[in-house]
């Protein structure tokens, strides 16, 4: 199977040395480039695309925008987002991941670290690391707007989930792979994987990485302060 992959970035010159990279790899191609968010929504659709190397900032519609309207739009739902930034922990990167992103990546990503988060991205596995996961999300995603940035909602969702299920998702927030929490919770990792997708089919995540988001949002993983 070929990947088929977008690039959206405002500077022509990256997006060139992204196709080339890209290009150079049997399972993937590259189905378009944008210039903007807007331009990067409308290919999205029309090119097929399953992944979008997205930059977080660009004129007119940004890549938070456009994030957003991806992961909003029913005939998107294959489609997965990975944000390229500038800036690895950062608060755009957190409402990206808010916003539907499957993950983020810095921009001084090693060439083979682009590759493999783009083929992790389209497998729906955990595209943040234990150490990204870890570093980012327990200092933002859970601060949110509010007292503590716990959802109610999305904590009454939870209530759909066995106990199982709800073990899993906090190792899953931890940042561990399926083969680290079946060695954790003493179960196969064919186990793990079923009770994963079974919580992502509760909750409606998109994948790993929205789970990683709603166990903090919904106040079942707090973050360690340091």
């Amino acid at each position: 199977m070929t990947i088929r992959v977008l690039l959206a970035d405002d500077q022509a010159l990256l997006r060139s040395a992204f196709r080339v990279l890209v290009d150079s790899e049997p399972d993937m191609k590259v189905v378009g480039e944008a210039s903007d968010g807007a331009e990067a929504v409308r290919l999205a659709g029309e090119r097929c695309a399953d992944v979008v190397l997205m930059d977080i900032r660009m004129p007119g519609t940004d890549g938070l925008a456009a994030t957003r309207l991806i992961s909003a739009d029913p005939a998107l739902t294959q489609v997965r987002v990975v944000i390229l930034t500038t800036f690895e922990v950062d608060d755009y990167v957190v409402q990206s991941l808010r916003a539907g992103a499957s993950g983020f990546l810095g921009k001084g990503a090693e060439p083979e670290e682009l590759l493999n988060a783009i083929r992790i991205a389209h497998g729906g596995e955990a595209l943040l690391s234990p150490a990204a996961t870890k570093g980012l999300i327990t200092r933002f995603l859970a601060q949110g707007d509010g007292d503590d940035g716990r959802d109610p909602a999305r904590s009454d969702r939870l209530d759909t989930l066995t106990g199982r299920e709800r073990e899993v998702l906090v190792q899953v927030a931890g940042g561990h792979s399926n083969d680290e929490i079946a060695e954790r919770l003493e179960v196969s990792p064919l186990t793990v994987k079923t009770h994963v997708n079974r919580a992502m089919t509760k909750l409606g995540a998109r994948d790993r990485a929205q789970l990683v988001v709603i166990a903090y949002e919904s106040g079942l993983v707090r973050p360690k302060r340091d």
